[in-house]
């Protein structure tokens, strides 16, 4: 089964709701029911810095654009987000942003060269509830699911897509928005730190089915904040 197709049947059902984690699932699966043991806990807990490097600093000053500085228990991505072509979701994201809403959540998801995804699980699997109405989805925007993108994870269901978002490992475009299918709105891209990319890509997981992809020892997101 492709992992495009994989993606079109893992919607979340009824009896998994509450692990959906804010109802963002398309692009995650059911990320957390029982009996599947949860991940180990990171032996970092705690940030080993609260401010952006400087060389974070100088990516996002080559920016026009908004920009988020991103630490994870990986490392350091600095994101610019794209609100000319995405404005809703990109003003979606930000408000998440702006309440610290992303602090100690995982990246719970890592699909091997193709996808890794967070916000929305905190430590233990943990479902963190979403603050806002779903995003109405900005799929057909002229930008594609290339690697190191940022987008945003779904239901099947179009308009759906709350906290949760992904980067690509890789290019994938069969994620875009086509003449037949709905696609998955990329509103950012990694302007600093592929390198953190391509850790988490090879981080070991538990692999208990092809949407179930927990990662062995949780990946942090220490906090997000807006830096431009």
């Amino acid at each position: 089964m492709t992992r495009t197709l994989r993606l079109a049947l893992a919607t979340c059902t009824l009896a998994l709701l509450t692990a959906c984690g804010g109802g963002a699932t398309v692009i995650v699966g059911d990320g957390g029911t029982s009996p599947n043991p949860v991940p180990q806990p990171n032996p970092s807990p705690n940030p080993p810095t609260l401010s952006c490097s400087t060389a974070g600093l100088a990516a996002a000053a080559t920016s026009r654009w908004p920009v988020v500085c991103m630490l994870t228990s990986s490392g350091e991505m600095v994101i610019e987000l794209y609100d000319t072509f995405s404005p809703a979701t990109v003003n979606n994201f930000l408000a998440y942003v702006s309440t610290g809403y992303y602090t100690g959540t995982l990246v719970h998801r890592v699909d091997r060269d193709f996808v890794f995804q967070g916000g929305g699980y905190t430590s233990g699997m943990v479902p963190k509830a979403a603050l806002y109405s779903p995003v109405l989805l900005e799929d057909n925007n002229g930008l594609s699911n290339l690697r190191g993108t940022i987008a945003m994870a779904r239901r099947t269901d179009p308009n759906t897509a709350t906290s949760q978002w992904f980067i690509n490992v890789r290019d994938n475009t069969a994620l875009d928005s086509t003449a037949t299918q709905r696609g998955y709105a990329v509103f950012g891209r990694v302007i600093s730190g592929l390198p953190v990319v391509d850790a988490i890509n090879v981080t070991p997981v538990y692999a208990y089915s092809s949407t179930d992809l927990r990662p062995r020892v949780e990946i942090l997101t220490y906090w997000v904040r807006r830096i431009q």
